[in-house]
């Protein structure tokens, strides 16, 4: 039986245009190490669409997209500046600092999303001490680990004091599309004043492989040795190339991200017409938070595809996928209100 659910978009398969592209590329020999007529073509379109100075580097995760980026971007005295929530602070074990040596100092953010006057306070308490890690970089995550987004001004804000500290800044794209697509923004848009990029696009309809984009040229030479020091470049790159590049054409990433997001705005609102279950945080791409009492989480995800976010909160965490369908949405209202009713 082929299951189906809501603990992440990594679970769901592959776009049929992403398995098309990967079919395509398999046909004959090619070039190595990115040599392909393949990873040219994505070159040229990620000019395109993230702007002329953009270069682009596939790599296999989104850990490595962010270790490779951050490293590029910080000396070995450096610290990055995060949320709490972040995955560089939270899911991605030791990576950071184990293959990036990288200091990371997080913030407080409620609703996913970094306060202005946070990174101020931050900033203004850098006495330059050789005794603390530089805060030398800016990480945001967009859309944020709670699924709440950034807009275009508040990452102007944020970026700008960051470079006025003299940081670099870094965005976390994992869900990039989700927020361009509720935003109504191309990516280009999404990543101004942004100096390196980690771009998803397993959770949008590839199979594997995420990409580095770098937008300040003085970044490009590191990513490409640290990207193959960091074993993150692929021998046969053409295969990764060739998804990112059906992602990129036609702005299928738009399309897949826009369906992810409906669904997730239709299943908050079924959760809340039928069940009465509110939204933990505002449903503003993919994801939906949903309270439960903290004695049923084990029982609900025992039964249910949802993901145990804060057991002790009772909250859990459902995400919607490029192909979430109205009988998934309506599998799990019903389930959970046999649980919660029982």
């Amino acid at each position: 039986m082929t299951v189906r659910g809501f603990t992440s978009d990594n679970a769901s398969g592959a776009h049929p245009r992403v398995l098309a592209a990967l079919a395509a590329a398999g046909e004959g020999h090619a070039a190595s190490y990115g040599a392909d007529a393949v990873t040219h073509e994505l070159e040229e379109r990620a000019r395109e669409v993230f702007g002329p100075t953009a270069t682009i580097f596939p790599v296999f995760n989104g850990t490595g997209a962010n270790v490779v980026s951050l490293s590029a971007a910080l000396q070995r005295w450096d610290a990055v500046v995060t949320t709490e929530h972040a995955h560089l602070a939270t899911d991605e074990s030791t990576a950071p600092h184990l293959v990036g040596g990288i200091a990371v100092r997080t913030l407080p953010a409620p609703t996913g999303t970094m306060a202005l006057t946070d990174l101020a306070r931050v900033l203004a308490d850098d006495e330059g001490s050789v005794h603390h890690a530089r805060p030398a970089a800016l990480s945001l995550t967009q859309s944020t680990e709670l699924g709440t987004v950034y807009t275009p001004a508040e990452l102007a804000a944020l970026s700008d004091a960051a470079r006025g500290h003299g940081m670099s800044v870094h965005v976390d794209g994992a869900r990039l599309a989700n927020a361009a697509a509720r935003l109504g923004t191309t990516l280009a848009e999404q990543t101004r004043g942004v100096d390196v990029l980690s771009f998803g696009a397993t959770k949008n309809g590839t199979l594997f492989g995420d990409a580095v984009v770098v937008l300040d040229p003085d970044l490009a030479e590191p990513v490409a040795r640290l990207r193959k020091a960091t074993t993150q470049l692929a021998s046969k790159m053409r295969f990764v190339s060739a998804q990112l590049l059906a992602l990129l054409t036609d702005d299928l990433w738009r399309r897949t991200a826009e369906h992810a997001n409906a669904a997730a705005d239709h299943l908050a609102e079924r959760l809340r017409t039928e069940l009465g279950l509110g939204p933990v945080y505002p449903v503003e791409a993919n994801a939906v938070f949903i309270p439960v009492p903290p004695a049923l989480v084990t029982t609900v995800t025992e039964q249910l595809p949802v993901l145990p976010w804060d057991r002790r909160a009772g909250v859990l965490r459902a995400v919607c996928s490029f192909d979430t369908t109205e009988e998934d949405v309506t599998r799990l209202v019903t389930g959970l209100g046999r649980v919660l009713g029982g």
